[in-house]
């Protein structure tokens, strides 16, 4: 589907973590949509590194890229010898996906360099190919503030919400001082397809319902009926990303459905959808600084955007099931 008429297919797009999940979303969009667009993939790909939390340093996977037919750059976007490759096109457009978006990740070091530094390097390129930059911020940038979470008003509990914070801050740097045009789209809960390889930074709607395919029941804390998170799927976050390619304006949105729901009940739209009725598994919640509500004030990016969420979390889990049955089958079954 396409979310805008606007002639797009002789572009130049490049996707910054484009073997990741929504990078990857974002690649076959265009591929699907605008035939003769050229997209250019970059992407670390995934190693064997792991972090000291014992997850992947990096989540980028071929399998999301698989039926892919444009460019693919394996490249660091923290090694600007890597970023020199890029020189060769010219991009109208940029996707910048790429980051540590491990939210329990401690180093701050490497969290800054990536998320951080690498985004000035990136801003910079932009800044001589007047290429617009979209790109990824996050819901985290809140920490604890109480909800409606409104751009304006943060206080970010960890690394990974600080960084992307900072990257705020400079693009409207970058906006005011180089007139150049810069979106910056705070993502909340995301699920949808091609998350599989994020492991156990994957939402909890995958993790739930490849439990469930297994026989278990599905394992919250207690009380998870009142643990209320803003989840909203992938296609609404492809539709913010394509909308923020057509706007002029620069600017900093949420991108959430801005109607919270619980851990539960994404526990029982599953069950509901496979059939199942293997009650709820509680077990106590172990982090003794853990936020119970989060709810994307939408306003500015439905009144400069046109962004509208269009699925709930009914609807996207039933888009989402047969996505979840073909990812137990193929690579947790028979395996």
């Amino acid at each position: 589907m396409r979310y805008i008429e606007n002639e797009f297919e002789n572009k130049t797009i490049l996707i910054t973590g484009a073997a990741g999940f929504i990078g990857s979303n974002l690649a076959f969009y265009f591929q699907e949509n605008y035939p003769k667009a050229r997209i250019i993939a970059f992407d670390i790909f995934r190693t064997n590194e792991r972090f000291g939390n014992g997850n992947l340093k990096s989540f980028g996977h071929f399998k999301n890229l698989t039926g892919f037919k444009g460019e693919i750059i394996s490249g660091d976007i923290t090694k600007k010898e890597d970023l020199s490759r890029l020189e060769m096109y010219d991009i109208d457009y940029i996707f910048h996906e790429a980051a540590i978006s491990d939210t329990t990740v401690l180093d701050q070091e490497i969290m800054i360099k990536t998320n951080v530094n690498a985004f000035v390097d990136l801003l910079e390129f932009a800044k001589k190919t007047n290429a617009k930059m979209i790109y990824a911020s996050s819901g985290a940038t809140y920490g604890d503030v109480p909800s409606p979470q409104r751009v304006g008003v943060e206080n970010p509990q960890n690394v990974y919400g600080f960084s992307k914070l900072m990257m705020d801050n400079i693009a409207r740097e970058y906006t005011k001082r180089y007139d150049m045009r810069i979106v910056g789209l705070r993502y909340f809960n995301v699920y949808g397809r091609r998350e599989f390889f994020k492991e156990k930074t994957a939402s909890m709607v995958l993790q739930l319902g490849l439990q469930i395919l297994n026989g278990k029941a599905p394992r919250l804390f207690f009380n998870s009926n009142k643990i209320l998170r803003d989840f909203i799927y992938i296609d609404d976050i492809i539709q913010a990303n394509i909308l923020s390619m057509d706007t002029e304006k620069s600017g900093i949105y949420n991108v959430g459905t801005s109607k919270p729901r619980s851990f539960q009940d994404i526990a029982d739209i599953l069950q509901k959808e496979f059939g199942t009725d293997y009650k709820t598994d509680y077990f106590a919640n172990p982090f003794k600084a853990y936020q119970t509500h989060t709810q994307a004030d939408i306003v500015l990016a439905s009144k400069e955007l046109g962004y509208e969420p269009r699925f709930s979390l009914e609807d996207g889990i039933r888009d989402y099931v047969s996505e979840i049955k073909r990812v137990y089958e193929s690579e947790i079954k028979n395996v």
